[in-house]
């Protein structure tokens, strides 16, 4: 069985506009979409899971709500592909290989119930922070989408990465929010980190945004 690959250069993580030269196989742009493809109702998602990874979390989450779309962006396309060989078991569920650096034009203005942000790469170096995919820009995005109930939720098991995400939602002022670490608030199944984290007894951090 080929091995997924799990890394790519760190100007994939980039927006196209701060680029000086496309890296090969770099996510195309989505200004339009066609949810038909998608979705077997024909019906925008419900809930998104930025940064999908290899889809333990999207997979639990669309068997756990059937009645609901559920969608996964994902920056690595061998995720995404391996994701899409499950819609005919699962079709609520679907993926799509891009780069939510670039924006998410292509979500109509408060359609979404959640969005999940979980476990991103922590980009531990200072001078690799503008790598960091968690800043106004996508927040900016996530709160154009959500609807007026709508929730963000947002996970890491790097210290570091969860005091940097409080204090960007503190500064971006418009998300009411509080730490979820009782797994009674929290409510949702595991991703793939998370099981991780759990069997080598890793302690993680979560957070619940109100819109």
């Amino acid at each position: 069985m080929k091995r997924l690959r799990q890394h790519l250069g760190s100007n994939y993580y980039l927006p196209i506009s701060q680029l000086k030269r496309i890296p090969p196989n770099y996510p195309p742009l989505i200004e339009n979409i066609n949810w038909k493809e998608h979705f077997i109702n024909g019906k925008a998602p419900d809930m998104i899971d930025l940064g999908c990874g290899k889809g333990l979390f999207l997979e639990s989450l669309a068997m756990l709500y059937p009645e609901k779309n559920i969608l996964g962006i994902e920056l690595r396309e061998p995720f995404v592909k391996k994701i899409i060989t499950k819609k005919k078991e699962l079709p609520n569920l679907s993926a799509l290989w891009y780069n939510i650096t670039n924006g998410l034009y292509f979500i109509d203005d408060e359609t979404i119930e959640k969005v999940f942000f979980l476990f991103p790469d922590p980009w531990f170096k200072k001078k690799h922070f503008k790598r960091r995919v968690f800043n106004f820009d996508l927040l900016n995005e996530i709160y154009r989408i959500l609807l007026p109930s709508g929730k963000l939720y947002i996970a890491t098991d790097i210290y570091d990465v969860h005091l940097y995400h409080i204090e960007i939602l503190n500064n971006f002022k418009k998300f009411t929010f509080s730490e979820a670490n009782n797994s009674l608030i929290w409510d949702l199944p595991m991703t793939n980190k998370q099981k991780s984290c759990e069997e080598k007894g890793i302690k993680y951090f979560r957070i619940i945004c109100c819109k």
